[in-house]
């Protein structure tokens, strides 16, 4: 079970800190909305796929406000449940091969 027990609360406080941080760095979080509001623009993924690789990628760089907002859009968008646990199956066997990729980097590293 997830640590964050009121997603909201959670997505309220991490606003308030995102309006600390805008007062002082504003160049910075100009920029990350630039560069958020430019990857939202896909032209040729739907926003409901667009999201789901959002959520997919959550879960391997753990990132709970990225986790809250994109299922929030993922489901915004039409994404099921059911959906959402394929996406995730996706993240875990990539994050699986990664981890079994750089095993074999390490046993070439003791080889040495």
């Amino acid at each position: 079970m997830s640590a964050i027990k009121d997603w909201n609360a959670y997505r309220t406080a991490l606003r308030e800190r995102g309006r600390e941080l805008s007062a002082l760095h504003p160049e910075l979080v100009k920029a990350f909305t630039a560069l958020s509001g430019a990857a939202a623009k896909t032209q040729h993924l739907d926003a409901k796929t667009r999201e789901l690789i959002a959520v997919a990628i959550t879960a391997i760089t753990t990132c709970e406000g990225c986790m809250d907002a994109h299922v929030r859009k993922a489901k915004a968008a039409g994404a099921t449940r059911e959906e959402i646990a394929e996406a995730l199956g996706v993240a875990v066997a990539l994050s699986a091969g990664s981890a079994f990729t750089h095993a074999l980097h390490v046993l070439d590293a003791a080889a040495e």
